[in-house]
């Protein structure tokens, strides 16, 4: 510091004056800072620049030394912020064909006002800011008026976009006509600010203006009643209609926006019902059938005609489906001895027959029990009669029938392995446990009733379609043990286990033989109680079953509150109650309704269960499902001939496999592996009749392992199965057109078609035929199987629905498109998703923009063939 930095303020002269000395030693040798100054020293009067005023106390003494270059900095801090602020403006664009204006997110707007509002507030806690104190705390309010009419903005700009389209239908205005005019009301402020902001874009002009802050509160204050009355409006329909619970408030919305159209109804039909993917409207709109999602057709016992609000016709379609599944099962029971049994089973929907089949079954079991012929009698004709239904299903049949013996053998063959079981144990007496402890089927007082050890249950009728059913294992019996006698107590089930133990489909398998909807809910530590008491609420008044997956992902403090929810609907079914309060709410209860819970023990990110919540469930451990058993009764179910060793063969690959070939994360070689193989091995039975059993698993384990793998796991894998199948020689397919169109689309696109290439496209293709979804799809692939269903139409004229070459529709993602309603590039939101400091805004819009892509490809089918739709997310 030099001698022209240092200076000594003083009062002893009216005015404040400013000491300069020559050196600093030479203060300090008049002994102390404390002393009078000396009159001899020349005076200064006190410059814009030099601000030590602290330095005095009121008695003319010198009290402290002040750094002049230190105390310039705050008016070139405060001219060089409002520089940099001269220079942002609001980016204004228009709004579809509205005539008004939005605002595009100012991330560098806001960056800028976090940083200055800090560097401001630094400047108002320094020694130095007595001079420059108005300026500070006219600035510093300024950015924050700035922050703060931003941060409303930004509010109602949300609020807007989302509500906009809502109140476009003259449907929702017509129902809610007070928040129809709040909402014009708003519209008309917004549009005159986003006026003015177009005609003056200057953040600094702009935004520090305290009436468009007010304009804004304003417009946020109308939005929230407006929202308000929506949330009302909607709660009201699902209460009509309590199966419009499980869907989001934006499904729930499009339908009710289209009222005047009731065909608006079918893309959201599978999640208010089990199993109807879209209803038959005749001409004059009058709704006489269903259709499955496999595509099978029930006529309705009594058609409904939708007029009025669509909820009340909803509730009509569902009372009509169960008294048409209730219709079908009560005249096949009286036709089933009429005629042959191979013609009877095909004569009717698949769950009538499934349904039909274990009613006899119990009638026939009870009565050979009782007169003791259950070895010499029945179990011959069961044998007899599962023969007869393999020998059927390996004919030329329709893809219908053929689904539904395939789910009457899985069900047959456990029918014949439990009146085994009887004979060994040598049964005398129907009520010995062997013999209750099974799914029992009675047709009684005009009704069906299940019964398992001391609990009944009445059949639900909900419609399951032509579905498959799941393989009954000894882990699957004591499941439905442990799962009926919770729900006879009024308790729900809680299996636990390792992933791909089957805990999921046990429970929707135990739903399907009762025939009571089953939802199936991914819970996250994201879920919050208010969302979980909505899901309750249409748990209870439908009477509908909830399988909430991986229920310790949710945070300890939510399973609390939900643990007294859970209880408060149970304590209402014990009570056989109508109604309930929950809540703070009256709604109507369903006594089939339950909850039940599965758990991964020891992951990661797991939960203890609180114990208020522990007692609600009663647990059942799946740990290591009977991988065997199952591929045995799968591949018998499609018609193969050698089960047995083939399931040993399938089996042992994948034990061998586990065990020999390299850790990779996205090597499964568990369950839903086993599962895969014998989906695609039934695909080939099916397609191919007459090949060669072995080949026809060898092909099916190939075209589902071997694109996964790594190249020098490749080699491993190839030992394992030449050792499994050592006579078996895979021939080469011929893929024919689909090889050429390939060839010739990488040619249109100066691309080199090499063979490792063509082969990676050929697995692609074999991968979307035999898995639901694929990811990380390669940009040339799709335009390849593109072009080759463009070939297929153009000789045949239309796409056969019987073939595997299916029609597709494509659905681009653009990472550089900007999503104007949400203000963020769709690359940064797929960028941050693997961010830990991902903010609540980003991972919600996140999930909306993923939801939002994924839904047109999760709708139904509702065309005369299926379509295979491809999502692309790097073409752009």
């Amino acid at each position: 510091m030099t001698a022209s930095h240092m200076i000594l303020a003083c009062c002893g002269l009216p005015g404040v004056v400013v000491s300069k000395c020559s050196d600093r030693d030479e203060v300090l040798r008049s002994g102390d800072l404390d002393l009078p100054c000396p009159p001899s020293l020349p005076l200064l009067l006190l410059s814009e620049e030099i601000i030590g005023v602290e330095g005095v106390d009121g008695s003319g003494r010198v009290v402290g030394v002040v750094d002049t270059d230190e105390a310039g900095e705050t008016p070139e801090a405060l001219n060089k912020m409002k520089a940099e602020w001269s220079a942002l403006v609001v980016d204004v664009l228009p709004y579809k064909n509205t005539g008004t204006y939005i605002l595009k997110s100012p991330e560098e707007a806001s960056q800028l006002l976090d940083d200055h509002i800090v560097m401001t507030q630094s400047m108002s806690l320094s020694p130095f800011k007595k001079y420059f104190e108005s300026r500070i705390a006219n600035w510093e309010s300024k950015l924050k008026m700035t922050q703060d009419v931003l941060e409303e903005w930004l509010t109602c700009q949300r609020s807007l976009l989302y509500l906009e389209p809502i109140f476009s239908s003259p449907d929702i205005n017509q129902q809610l006509p007070n928040e129809a005019g709040q909402y014009q009301q708003m519209e008309k402020m917004w549009t005159t600010v986003m006026r003015k902001a177009n005609n003056n874009r200057k953040i600094t002009e702009l935004c520090p203006d305290a009436r468009l802050l007010s304009t804004l509160k304003t417009s946020n204050s109308l939005l929230e009643q407006v929202q308000k009355g929506l949330s009302e409006y909607l709660e009201t329909k699902r209460r009509s209609f309590p199966r419009f619970y499980f869907l989001s408030d934006d499904e729930l919305l499009e339908i009710l926006s289209q009222t005047k159209d009731p065909t608006a109804v079918q893309p959201h039909l599978r999640k208010c019902f089990e199993n109807i993917a879209r209803l038959k409207f005749q001409p004059d709109l009058q709704i006489t059938d269903m259709y499955s999602g496999e595509g099978e057709e029930v006529k309705l016992f009594q058609s409904v005609q939708p007029t009025g609000d669509v909820e009340d016709w909803l509730r009509n379609v569902e009372k009509s489906m169960k008294a048409t599944v209730k219709d079908n099962i009560d005249r096949s029971l009286k036709v089933y001895y009429e005629q042959p049994r191979e013609k009877w089973v095909l004569s009717w929907p698949g769950q009538v027959v499934i349904a039909g089949c274990q009613v006899f079954w119990t009638a026939e079991v009870s009565e050979a029990i009782e007169k003791g012929d259950l070895a010499n009698h029945l179990y011959p004709q069961l044998q007899t009669q599962l023969g007869n239904l393999v020998k059927l299903v390996r004919g030329n049949l329709s893809r219908m029938q053929r689904a539904v013996l395939s789910a009457l053998i899985v069900i047959e063959v456990h029918a014949k392995d439990v009146a085994a079981e009887l004979v060994q144990q040598k049964l005398s007496n129907i009520n010995d446990f062997e013999w209750i402890s099974q799914l029992r089927y009675y047709w009684a007082r005009d009704d069906l009733y299940v019964r398992v050890v001391n609990a009944e249950f009445l059949y639900g009728y909900e419609y399951l379609g032509n579905s498959g059913r799941l393989v009954i294992t000894p882990l699957t019996d004591r499941c439905y043990l442990t799962l009926t006698g919770a729900l006879h107590l009024k308790f729900g089930g809680a299996p636990a286990g390792p992933a791909g133990t089957g805990k999921t489909e046990t429970t929707k398998d135990l739903g399907k033989a009762l025939a009571i909807q089953t939802v199936v809910f991914n819970c996250s530590d994201q879920l919050d109680f208010k969302a979980m008491g909505k899901f309750f609420k249409g748990l209870a008044s439908s009477g509908a079953w909830a399988c909430f997956d991986e229920f310790n992902r949710i945070d300890v403090e939510v399973l609390s509150v939900v643990a007294q929810q859970i209880t408060t609907i149970q304590k209402a079914q014990q009570q056989r109650v109508k109604s309930f309060e929950f809540e703070g709410t009256e709604i109507t209860l369903v006594p089939s309704c339950a909850v039940f819970i599965t758990m991964n023990p020891g992951y990661a990110g797991r939960t203890e269960l609180p114990d208020n919540l522990k007692a609600l469930f009663r647990p059942v451990a799946m740990m290591v499902p009977n991988y065997a058993m199952i591929a045995e009764i799968s591949l018998y179910s499609f018609g193969f001939s050698d089960a047995k060793i083939l399931s040993k063969k399938i089996t042992s690959t994948f034990k061998l496999s586990s065990e020999q070939l390299s850790s990779q994360d996205h090597y499964d070689f568990g369950m839903r592996a086993v599962k895969s193989v014998i989906s695609a091995a039934g695909n080939l039975k099916r397609e191919h009749p007459e090949m060669n059993e072995e080949l026809i698993c060898l092909r099916a384990i190939n075209d589902v392992n071997v694109p996964k793998f790594l190249q020098d796991d490749l080699k491993l894998f190839s030992g394992i199965v030449s050792d499994l199948f050592p006579k078996t020689k895979q021939e080469p397919i011929s893929y024919g057109t689909l090889e050429q169109s390939m060839r010739s689309v990488c040619v249109e696109r100066n691309l080199k078609d090499v063979d490792g290439f063509i082969h990676k496209c050929i697995q692609l293709y074999e991968t979307t035929v035999l898995t639901h979804t694929t990811h990380n799809l390669c940009t040339c692939a799709f335009p390849v199987r593109q072009r080759h269903v463009q070939r297929r139409r153009s000789t045949s004229g239309a796409v056969d629905s019987s073939s595997v070459l299916l029609a597709a529709i494509k659905i681009v993602i653009n990472p550089s498109k900007i999503l104007v309603n949400l203000n963020v590039r769709v690359s940064d939101l797929l960028r941050i998703k693997f961010e830990k400091d991902m903010n609540i805004n980003n991972r919600q819009t996140l999930r909306l923009l993923l939801l939002t892509l994924a839904r047109p490809a999760l709708l139904p089918v509702t065309e005369g063939f299926q379509k295979k739709r491809w999502k692309n997310g790097t073409e752009h």
